[in-house]
């Protein structure tokens, strides 16, 4: 039996492991071939200058990175469409000509339906309506990816009506928001502004617990925790949004990471269907409507 192939379609190096980088490691350790799609090389991350005393370019350097966390996670190949980093929403590197953002929808969804040509996964991952938290390029490739479909298939994703037999199953990498509800809450209580989180303080927490997903699908992932560990270590030029120094929040956090949450949205998800275990097509079995309901954090 030929082995399943899963293409994962994100914005930046260092977003596969700070992502769903243990469903990436569990994938590849049961011999699924798992393609790295990256948009940019992330030359507008914020790199300290230690990083780059050789001279290399904030590009080569997390190029370099990804290629280590590759290895970490096991992942079959990593591939590059080409655009500049666009840097977070308002930031003056969105205009650049060679940026994602600038970049016109169709030639971008056109580029990633050459990859799906190519590689004819059996199911893809990218980033979900929102961006994660908001980064244009990560709503860009959501964007893209779901242009692509229609190149391809004919069907918009998402839509309850699509039907395309040859198209792969697609899901957005999202998480649930009922642990990161309860950190808003209590970081004030600390002395911290959930509304200014991050190296740049520029991600707005509340904002983004109130965006709600459906989780059509989770993948249990305590067991990888340490390959997703060795991957994002060898980001190091790149401070996470978990890292922090506060023990409770860093429990909090690490305890979203045992499980991984995406939703599906192709093919539809049925009325009733149960949460997925797999993203590789296990037979529903109607108890929940996960279209209506939010599932609390799974443990």
């Amino acid at each position: 039996m030929n082995p399943k192939t899963l293409l994962v379609i994100f914005a930046h190096p260092d977003d596969e492991s700070h992502g769903p980088a243990g469903t990436l490691a569990k994938y590849a350790a049961e011999g699924v071939r798992v393609h790295y799609l990256c948009a940019t090389r992330g030359e507008s991350g914020v790199v300290d200058s230690r990083f780059l005393a050789n001279g290399g370019s904030v590009a080569e350097l997390r190029t370099a990175e990804l290629d280590r966390a590759a290895a970490a996670l096991g992942l079959a190949s990593v591939s590059f469409l080409g655009y500049r980093d666009s840097g977070m929403a308002g930031s003056p590197d969105n205009a650049h000509p060679h940026s994602l953002c600038a970049a016109p929808l169709n030639e971008v969804a056109g580029k990633i339906a050459e990859h799906i040509r190519r590689l004819r996964p059996d199911a893809i991952i990218t980033h979900d309506q929102y961006g994660w938290y908001g980064h244009p390029d990560h709503i860009k490739c959501y964007a893209a990816t779901l242009r692509a479909y229609e190149l391809l298939y004919g069907i918009r994703a998402g839509d309850p009506e699509a039907y395309a037999p040859s198209a792969p199953r697609l899901y957005v990498s999202t998480f649930s928001k009922a642990m990161l509800k309860l950190a808003v809450r209590v970081m004030p209580l600390f002395g911290l502004d959930p509304r200014r989180h991050g190296q740049n303080q520029d991600i707005d927490l509340a904002e983004i617990a109130s965006w709600s997903i459906p989780t059509t699908a989770c993948i249990q992932v305590r067991a990888y925790l340490p390959a997703k560990d060795r991957a994002k270590a060898a980001h190091a030029s790149q401070t996470p949004l978990t890292q922090t120094k506060r023990p409770w929040l860093r429990a909090i956090m690490r305890r979203m990471e045992t499980a991984e949450a995406f939703n599906r949205l192709y093919p539809p998800v049925a009325p009733g269907e149960a949460v997925e275990r797999t993203l590789f097509g296990a037979a529903p079995q109607p108890v929940w409507n996960p279209a209506i309901h939010e599932l609390p954090y799974p443990v």
